[in-house]
């Protein structure tokens, strides 16, 4: 046992805990968790907790069905919005097989298999996120409704913007769950908001990122509102974005300060596979309703300070030096995002890849395409599966296992939307609920 574990174990005991919940996602993101009580802990640090693996989409069949979660004592948080007395924490875990060897659909395990790799080219990503989310009024039984909770719009104060308390709530609640919280506002649609937390470490940045996404939805629960991270909830508002920055670090320096041509090959390989990954960085078929319209990228293209682009260089200095990629959205796994992200930049940095020329214009334009013949992003879920089966890249960074039983799911999910007479219907009645 660890000192880690051993300074936890202590701190369970004299910290009043009676719930422990071990949280994953699954292959699309969703979060799981089991409570188990506190004596029950140093066993599942060291032999692990079992759970019916087949019950999660994705992960095995009925015949095999065992699998075991194991927490990783570096993510204990307290959960502020449960009883001070009798507290809740939770740890989010790694999943393995009765062998003891790692279970290979583990989202968080793929996404640390390419930080490894990323290690031993001699390169460290710091990560940061930057989520959307709408707020809708719930009806007298609490269930979501499709009254946004204001008509405000970016950047407006009170009253237009009635959002301004939660989101303090918000903000104060996930600092005390450890995140530090850089701004938060309005954004542009009726009811929209953003909370932007500070980067991390890849695996740490994914970690909270998933704790934002709880945290987001039990405090709004808690003030009576539904909080909605589907990428396109009302048809002709903006949609929710999860852009995405990063910085590249070797020996200790950020190569995005000085426009280091190792920096640029990065920027080059993501733009190389974007269209590749689009499955994973916008997986149902209401993603590609956002994309292309409200400063949602549609083309494959990059330059300075630009929000009409797919990869934007922010007007930042010495750590906050960065690229942003803008197309991924909040139904996005965030460890199968990270990975192939930053599995795209590695490659791009191994086939010494050079980066195009940035396209410095409004491409929202008309007729735009004309001008610069840019390659255009999947325009339908069905488009984007088909591109993440052709290519090698995807396959390799993810894993064939994960890989298949993903698309699987995906391919699924896009023959619902096909079959369905009413487009609008199937996505309130499946998604709006629940993502």
């Amino acid at each position: 046992m660890t000192a880690t574990v051993s300074e936890i174990l202590e701190f369970i005991k004299l910290n009043d805990v009676k719930f422990i919940r071990l949280a994953f996602c699954d292959l699309l993101g969703r979060q799981k968790n089991i409570s188990i009580m506190p004596d029950e802990l140093e066993r599942a640090f060291c032999e692990g907790v079992s759970f019916d693996a087949s019950a999660i989409r994705g992960f095995s069949s009925v015949v095999n069905s065992d699998l075991l979660l194991i927490p990783d004592p570096s993510t204990l948080a307290v959960l502020p919005w449960r009883p001070q007395q009798g507290r809740v924490v939770r740890f989010y875990c790694d999943i393995i097989s009765p062998d003891g060897s790692a279970f290979p659909c583990d989202p968080r395990g793929i996404l640390k298999k390419t930080i490894s790799r990323l290690g031993t080219r001699g390169f460290s990503c710091k990560v940061g996120a930057e989520c959307e989310f709408y707020l809708f009024k719930t009806d007298e039984n609490g269930n979501p409704t499709r009254v946004p909770l204001d008509y405000g719009g970016y950047f407006d104060v009170n009253p237009l913007d009635k959002g301004e308390n939660v989101r303090r709530e918000i903000c104060l609640t996930l600092e005390d769950m450890g995140l530090k919280i850089e701004s938060s506002h309005h954004e542009q649609g009726p009811g929209q908001n953003e909370i932007d937390f500070k980067f991390a470490d890849a695996l740490e940045s994914a970690d909270n990122l998933l704790t934002f996404k709880t945290t987001v939805k039990a405090v709004s629960a808690q003030n009576g509102l539904y909080a909605c991270f589907l990428p396109k909830p009302l048809p002709d508002r903006s949609g929710n974005g999860l852009h995405i920055n990063i910085s590249l670090y070797q020996n200790g320096k950020n190569l995005f300060e000085d426009d280091s041509p190792i920096a640029k090959s990065f920027i080059a390989g993501i733009l190389d596979k974007a269209a590749e990954m689009s499955a994973f960085l916008n997986p149902l078929s209401n993603s590609y309703e956002r994309l292309g319209v409200f400063e949602a990228p549609k083309y494959v293209s990059w330059s300075h300070q630009n929000r009409s682009q797919l990869i934007r260089i922010p007007a930042a200095q010495g750590e906050k030096s960065r690229m942003e990629l803008r197309s991924p959205d909040p139904a996005a796994n965030p460890y199968l995002a990270y990975a192939l992200i930053i599995g795209a930049g590695l490659s791009g940095i191994e086939k010494n890849l050079k980066l195009p020329d940035a396209v410095d214009d409004n491409l929202y334009n008309d007729n735009i395409n004309e001008k610069y013949g840019l390659k255009v992003l999947p325009v339908s879920l069905d488009d984007a599966i088909q591109l993440a089966e052709r290519s090698e890249f995807v396959k390799d960074c993810v894993g064939d296992a994960a890989f298949h039983k993903y698309v699987s799911l995906l391919r699924a999910e896009n023959d619902e939307f096909v079959a369905a007479p009413d487009k609008n219907k199937y996505f309130t009645e499946r998604f709006f609920p629940v993502i």
